[in-house]
């Protein structure tokens, strides 16, 4: 069985962050791991408070796990302060031998700001020239760019520029703005895109966390990356098609990272 580790941020209410990295790998088969850089108090409404872990506490997770569990594949998500930044990019630096996905949260789907601006920096200069691949939005995209994104040639041109700090892949997510659910990767060599089905659903809590979770199971399977991406979507869809009527909370809400249980167990 394939070891999965997601380093991020706690969710309360299970939607996004760490609750929806480990229901994304046991979903897919694989064992999932955590270490937990934050604890938030948020639902489907929005974050009302965060609170950062030490720096030697993430470190010291970090170590508990290596020691003992290696894993095949990792993810990162909210990593919300330089220090936290520094500390997970030092240590994956000496012990990673794994895929590597670097999702660079910055605003959550409610709106809160989940990432300090100095932060940013320290994401360019430490994380990303460890990455196998990097998925930002295009707001952040655009943040981490410098440019504005209204098309998909703007989304290339985001996807190379981000290319200069030393990932081997970026993947920009069209899902916020530009054509729906077309997302673009780029290898340094060439331009790939994916055109996936558009859900109408307000429930799409999550799905950030979710995509990069999944392509971080699929790397770790041996996948090339332009494959990965398409597995990972195709789970993505599924999972916000089931998840569109769920119902849960009063903003928005979660997707189905069980769907396709649907059939045996029925809806969950």
């Amino acid at each position: 069985m394939k070891k999965l580790l997601t380093i991020a941020g706690s969710d309360s209410s299970g939607g996004a962050g760490i609750q929806a990295d480990l229901k994304t790998f046991a979903a897919l088969g694989t064992y999932g791991m955590s270490v937990i850089v934050a604890l938030t108090a948020q639902n489907t409404q929005g974050v009302s408070m965060v609170t950062n872990t030490s720096p030697e506490m993430v470190e010291a997770q970090l170590k508990a796990v290596y020691d003992d569990i290696p894993p095949d594949g990792v993810k990162t998500g909210m990593l919300s302060t330089p220090g936290i930044v520094h500390t997970v990019a030092e240590f994956l630096k000496k012990h990673v031998n794994s895929p590597l996905v670097v999702d660079p949260v910055m605003v959550a789907t409610t709106g809160a700001v989940l990432l300090e601006k100095e932060a940013i920096e320290s994401y360019k200069k430490e994380l990303f020239p460890l990455a196998t691949v990097i998925t930002p939005n295009i707001p952040e995209a655009e943040v981490l760019s410098g440019i504005e994104i209204k098309t998909v040639e703007d989304m290339e041109e985001a996807a190379s520029r981000l290319m200069k700090y030393g990932m081997k892949s970026v993947v920009v997510k069209g899902g916020h703005r530009v054509n729906d659910a077309l997302d673009v990767l780029y290898d340094g060599k060439e331009f790939y895109h994916f055109q996936g089905k558009r859900i109408e659903t307000k429930n799409t809590h999550g799905t950030g966390c979710t995509l990069s979770s999944a392509l971080a199971v699929m790397l770790s399977k041996g996948m090339k990356t332009s494959d990965a991406v398409v597995a990972a979507k195709e789970y993505l869809t599924g999972a916000l098609d089931e998840g569109k009527n769920m119902g849960i909370g009063h903003g928005s809400g979660p997707v189905h990272h069980f769907w396709f249980y649907k059939e045996r167990w029925g809806d969950l």
